[in-house]
């Protein structure tokens, strides 16, 4: 078992991980993965964006991970998406999602 301690930083420093996991509508992987590569866009060049990943099951191929860093959570539930380039998010991509994702929001663990 492998245990990865952070470097001590203050709290203050910490991101906000937020994390979706994604099922999209079987068939539907490539016009999904398309249509995310033009949302990246808007997400990228919002307020209190740090960086985004995305990731494809293996096992479940319909599944995606996004993980989006935020400087605060605010900058994702007020900056982004009450923004008129959510609604732009939203065109591209909610109607790939069955169901609709649930989304949650992480913080970093400080072992001191």
């Amino acid at each position: 078992m492998r245990f990865f301690i952070s470097s001590p930083k203050k709290p203050e420093n910490s991101v906000i991980l937020e994390v979706a996991i994604l099922d999209i509508k079987q068939g539907e992987e490539k016009a999904f993965e398309t249509a995310f590569s033009h949302a990246e866009k808007i997400i990228s060049s919002m307020e209190g964006y740090v960086s985004h990943q995305l990731n494809k099951g293996i096992e479940k191929q319909i599944r995606y991970i996004l993980l989006v860093t935020w400087r605060t959570i605010e900058d994702h539930t007020v900056g982004f998406r009450k923004s008129e380039q959510y609604q732009k998010w939203k065109t591209l991509l909610h109607h790939f999602y069955d169901p609709f994702p649930e989304v949650k929001h992480y913080t970093e663990v400080i072992i001191k």
